[in-house]
């Protein structure tokens, strides 16, 4: 049981969580500091509050602390923006090595673009159309209807003319 567990602890996606929780930890830190000692201070000055933290509406003898709630909340805005672009870069050098790898093997010697050999059945595959056009009311159907779902308007003949053509 023992060798099972460290099997799944050892896989590659478990590490690589481990490894994220412990650097968004860290990351949190950083941006916590950036807000409570940068930012939060900076909007004290502009709303003329000396410590924003301290803000607390009291009723009777509940006290709602909205301060800490809105440090809270610039906190979370701002380690989403830092992950939205995180992932929005990161997903942006995925693109650029896909299009890498598709380029290398679409690429003849001298660096031109092979051109595919068609194969009978992909041939066969491109003559048979998936839809067409209704010659009533211009709609675009399925190729087999035999009445268009729009208009009503019996299709049969329009399908044998294009047949014997």
């Amino acid at each position: 049981m023992l060798k099972e567990f460290k099997e799944f602890a050892m896989k590659g996606n478990i590490m690589d969580l481990a490894i994220g929780v412990v650097i968004g930890g860290a990351f949190q830190q950083i941006v916590n500091s950036l807000v409570q000692d940068m930012i939060m201070p900076a909007i004290s000055i502009l709303t003329g509050k000396v410590d924003f933290s301290d803000m607390v509406l009291t009723i009777g003898d509940a006290s709602i602390k909205y301060g800490n709630f809105i440090t809270t909340i610039v906190n979370f805005l701002i380690i989403a923006f830092s992950i939205f672009l995180v992932v929005k870069y990161l997903n942006k050098l995925n693109k650029i090595k896909e299009l890498g790898e598709l380029a290398a093997t679409k690429l003849d010697k001298k660096g031109k673009l092979r051109k595919k050999k068609k194969t009978e059945e992909a041939k066969e595959e491109e003559v048979k159309p998936v839809t067409k056009i209704c010659p009533y009311c211009y709609s675009e159907i399925k190729y087999e209807a035999t009445r268009c779902p729009h208009c009503t308007s019996v299709l049969e003949e329009q399908t044998e003319k294009v047949d014997n053509k």
